[in-house]
């Protein structure tokens, strides 16, 4: 796998959001053109992206903020964590409640509780900007 890629109404935002979580911003670009226009299926495209890479360098996400044409919001806003599609993104981290943090600053929302999986990992799930929702796993020692 290359990337994933999250279609952002604010880039910043995201950007930000991802940092906490110890991506780095590996570029930012706008992007247009005729072969964008046959790469997306749309026409007059014209977006703004942030490429972000996790800190070992094995992943990358690719933000996208659409100029034109306007991003349309799926239904319903904010779905829940069981409505079809790719729903999460879970980042390892070394302490969950530093993580859950800095991650509040940002505007995000822990979905359920912190939870434990027997004596392996504790685990959450948090809704970040543009309802974006990021699975958190902390390995026990």
């Amino acid at each position: 796998m290359d990337h994933v890629g999250v279609v952002v109404d604010d880039l910043g935002a995201a950007i930000a959001f991802f940092a906490e979580l110890g991506m780095e911003l590996e570029g930012e670009a706008p992007a247009e053109g005729r072969w964008l226009d046959q790469v997306v299926g749309l026409d007059g495209v014209r977006v703004d992206i942030a490429m972000m890479r996790t800190p070992d360098g094995h992943g990358r996400i690719e933000l996208t903020k659409f100029r034109t044409p306007t991003a349309i919001s799926a239904a319903p806003e904010n779905a829940p964590p069981h409505t079809l599609g790719i729903r999460r993104i879970m980042f390892a981290v070394d302490d969950i409640d530093d993580v859950l943090a800095r991650l509040r600053a940002h505007g995000a929302e822990l979905l359920g509780e912190v939870a434990r999986y027997e004596e392996s990992y504790r685990l959450c799930y948090v809704r970040g900007p543009e309802g974006i929702i990021v699975a958190l796993a902390q390995q026990l020692a």
